[in-house]
């Protein structure tokens, strides 16, 4: 997976150009009949699905660029459009986002940091 200019776009703003990494995880969520026999081990249970989770990093952001993402980052619902591998083609989700925070060393830039968003649905 590559990421360029419009390959991640959260409420139709494009974040390639504030972006230095993309992980594209697919946790898989499992029912409350799993676990493992205790005297086989044979792993058995239900899978509930599979609900994809971008941990996106960014760059340095300066102050207007900050104001411009902390809405997304603070609101509890993002539409995210991605280059989905299973798919082979883009997909969007609705999701909800991990907590943030930037560090400030100087009034000019923030620190890079990390944020999460997690599908709310599983991936059909």
């Amino acid at each position: 997976m590559f990421i360029d200019k419009d390959s991640i776009i959260i409420n139709n703003i494009s974040m390639g150009q504030y972006l230095t990494q993309a992980d594209f995880q697919y946790p898989k969520t499992w029912s409350s009949d799993t676990g493992r026999n205790s005297i086989s081990g044979k792993f058995t249970g239900t899978l509930v699905g599979i609900f994809p989770k971008l941990v996106l990093y960014f760059r340095k952001l300066k102050p207007d660029e900050v104001h411009t993402l902390a809405p997304i980052f603070d609101s509890d619902v993002q539409t995210v459009k991605y280059y989905d591998d299973n798919a082979g083609a883009m997909k969007t989700i609705s999701t909800y986002s991990g907590d943030w925070s930037i560090s400030s060393k100087n009034k000019n830039y923030g620190e890079s940091f990390n944020i999460s968003f997690i599908a709310r649905e599983r991936r059909t």
